[in-house]
C-alpha cells in the first residue's frame, strides 16, 4: 500500500479555502490524505487528551507518523526540564499509548540533526534510542553526509536492518556535510520516504534569522518531470516492502499539498476510508 500525506495540517492553506471554523482543519486535512507526519511533538510532548482528540477526529484507518522530541534526538538540552533523558523517552512513550491503542500510531521518526555524525558514539546512541522506544516502530533519519559516504553506505543501511529500523530516504538539497544522498533503500517491511525540496539555496542559516530560514529552506514546487522521476522510485520501492510511506515537506512556500495531490493522480491512487468531504453551502 502507498501512503501519501504531508507534515502537519495546520499551514496547507490550499486545503481549507471553504472552511469557516478553524478546528476542523484536521478532519478536513484526513478527507485529502490517509497519513500526516506529527511534527508538533518534536516541540512538546502533548498532553493525552489532545492525542486522544486528534485520534477522534480522524478516520479509523488514519495513520500518523510521529516525530521524536528534540531532546531525544539532541537538537536541545534535556537537563532543563528532565532528570536524565531515560525520563523523556518514558513521557514519549508514555503520550504514544493512546495513539497506539486507536491503531493510528504509524511509527516514530528519529530525526537527527546534521552535526550528528557517523561515529561509534552517535552509532550507541541510536541503538539506545530505538531500545527505548520499543515496542513501537521505529524510522531514522540522518542529516550528516557521513552516514552515507562510500566506505559506511552499506554499513548505514545494514545497521538499520539488523535493527528493523526504517530508513528514511530523503529528497533534499545536495549542499555539503549536513545533507544526505537520495538512497533508494529499505531496511523494513515499511519504506519512507521525505520529500524536503531541493533549494540549495535556502538549506543552510547562513546569516539568516530563524524566521527568514523557515521561510526559505522548504521552499521548492516539484515539477511534472520530477515527480516522474519520483514515482519510478516508488515503483521500484513497492516490489520490496509491505508499505510505502510518502511525506511532502516542502511547505515554505505552500506548494506541499499541490505536489502530493498531483503525486496522487500521477500514481492513479484513490484511497477509500477518507473523513468525508465538507459539503459547500453555496
Amino acid at each position: 500500500m502507498i501512503y501519501i500525506g504531508l507534515t502537519g495540517w495546520g499551514d496547507h492553506h490550499d486545503l481549507y479555502t471553504d472552511l469557516s471554523n478553524k478546528k476542523d482543519k484536521l478532519n478536513t486535512y484526513a478527507s485529502y490524505f490517509p497519513i500526516v507526519e506529527l511534527d508538533s511533538t518534536y516541540y512538546a510532548i502533548q498532553q493525552t487528551s489532545t492525542i486522544e482528540k486528534w485520534c477522534s477526529e480522524t478516520p479509523d484507518k488514519f495513520k500518523f507518523v510521529v516525530k521524536a522530541h528534540q531532546y531525544m534526538t539532541g537538537h536541545s538540552d534535556y537537563r532543563d526540564h528532565y532528570d536524565s533523558i531515560k525520563d523523556v523517552f518514558s513521557a514519549y512513550r508514555d503520550m504514544l499509548r493512546p495513539m497506539d491503542k486507536a491503531g493510528k500510531l504509524g511509527f516514530v521518526l528519529l530525526q537527527f540533526p546534521p552535526w550528528f555524525d557517523c561515529s561509534h558514539k552517535n552509532i550507541r546512541y541510536v541503538k539506545y534510542a530505538i531500545e527505548q522506544l520499543k515496542p513501537y516502530k521505529v524510522a531514522v533519519e540522518f542529516r550528516n553526509q557521513t552516514w552515507f559516504q562510500e566506505q559506511y553506505r552499506e554499513e548505514t543501511l545494514s545497521f538499520l536492518d539488523s535493527n528493523d529500523v526504517i530508513h528514511s530516504i530523503c529528497d533534499e538539497p545536495q549542499a555539503g556535510i549536513g545533507s544526505i544522498p537520495f538512497v533508494n533503500r529499505v531496511t523494513n517491511r515499511t519504506a519512507f520516504i521525505r520529500l524536503h525540496g531541493r533549494n540549495v539555496h535556502g538549506w543552510t542559516q547562513k546569516d539568516r534569522t530563524s524566521e527568514e530560514w523557515r521561510n526559505v529552506r522548504y521552499l521548492y514546487d516539484y515539477n511534472k518531470e520530477e515527480l516522474e522521476w519520483l514515482k519510478k522510485q516508488v515503483e521500484i520501492l513497492k516490489h520490496k516492502t509491505k508499505d510505502v510511506y510518502i511525506v511532502f515537506n516542502n511547505n515554505s512556500g505552500g506548494h506541499a499539498a499541490g505536489n502530493a495531490q498531483d503525486f496522487m493522480t500521477l500514481m492513479g491512487i484513490r484511497y477509500d476510508g477518507l473523513s468525508p468531504k465538507q459539503l459547500k453551502l453555496f
